[in-house]
């Protein structure tokens, strides 16, 4: 009676077992040319960002920090970007910023175009909006399982199941950005004889830029989460020091790569907030 009763029980893990299967079996030559795809964007991403002196880079926080802000809130990130320096986990901060470029990368090369079909096409937008819900409230884990499936252990699973996890607010955004366009914008701009290429290009996308640069904002910020838990499967960065440290229980070293995490978090959320305002025509100023 109180029982859910076992003769209604069924699995659907054959059949994801079997498509997981066949994609191995039939596309294995696609990935493998993937992942020298992401693997050597990643090698060149770090690379450049590894010859890049330390200094320049706090300068460059600094400096935006000023022009989006104040002097107060520059001096705070500058102070951010140091102290992650002091804890000893520059390199590990470099490489976790090259798989979030990567990622955010290849989630604008693809989000962007979906977000726009979406608003572009009612059928399109019906049949992707239960599917982003989805993808949205997926706990993150699960995302490393075809990731792991798919290419093995390291840099090219975390990129790959990063993007897959960050990819939906952006493409939400340009949606809603596209879709709220002014109607009479749009009349004006087709009686003056616009194609539909020159509406989207010059009309629809300028207008919609401070809704979908808060898409990349938020793109970045779920990238960035996904990153530490990218440490389980084999990703190095800062994630692998929060790893670590609940392996071996040293709470101390926990902690300090726990506010790295946090304090370029706080950077990077901070200068596309301001980059984002800036094409409002306003920048905000709080502290």
């Amino acid at each position: 009676m109180f029982k859910y009763p076992e003769s209604l029980e069924f699995s659907i893990t054959g059949f994801f077992d079997t498509i997981v299967d066949w994609i191995l079996i039939n596309l294995s030559e696609l990935f493998d040319l993937i992942t020298i795809i992401i693997a050597n964007m990643f090698n060149g991403v770090e690379a450049t960002l590894s010859f890049i002196p330390w200094w320049v880079i706090v300068i460059f926080v600094f400096y935006f920090g000023k022009k989006f802000y104040s002097y107060k809130m520059a001096t705070i990130l500058g102070l951010m970007t140091v102290a992650i320096g002091m804890f000893g986990l520059w390199e590990s901060m470099i490489y976790t910023i090259a798989i979030v470029i990567i990622s955010v990368t290849v989630s604008l090369l693809v989000g962007l175009p979906i977000g726009i079909i979406m608003a572009k096409n009612t059928r399109v937008e019906r049949v992707l909006q239960p599917i982003l819900d989805a993808m949205q409230t997926m706990p993150s884990f699960v995302y490393l399982i075809p990731a792991v499936m798919l290419f093995g252990l390291g840099r090219v699973p975390a990129v790959f199941a990063t993007t897959i996890y960050a990819i939906p607010p952006l493409i939400r955004l340009t949606y809603l950005g596209i879709s709220n366009v002014n109607k009479e914008v749009l009349e004006a701009g087709q009686s003056f004889g616009s194609t539909s290429m020159q509406m989207l290009f010059k009309i629809e996308l300028p207008q919609s830029m401070s809704t979908i640069m808060t898409g990349v904002n938020q793109t970045t910020m779920m990238a960035m989460a996904m990153v530490v838990i990218s440490s389980m499967i084999g990703a190095d960065g800062i994630g692998q020091e929060v790893l670590i440290s609940i392996r071996r229980l040293e709470v101390g070293r926990g902690f300090q790569a726990g506010f790295a995490i946090v304090f370029l978090a706080i950077i990077m959320d901070r200068l596309l907030q301001g980059l984002a305002n800036s094409f409002e025509g306003g920048v905000s100023t709080d502290e």
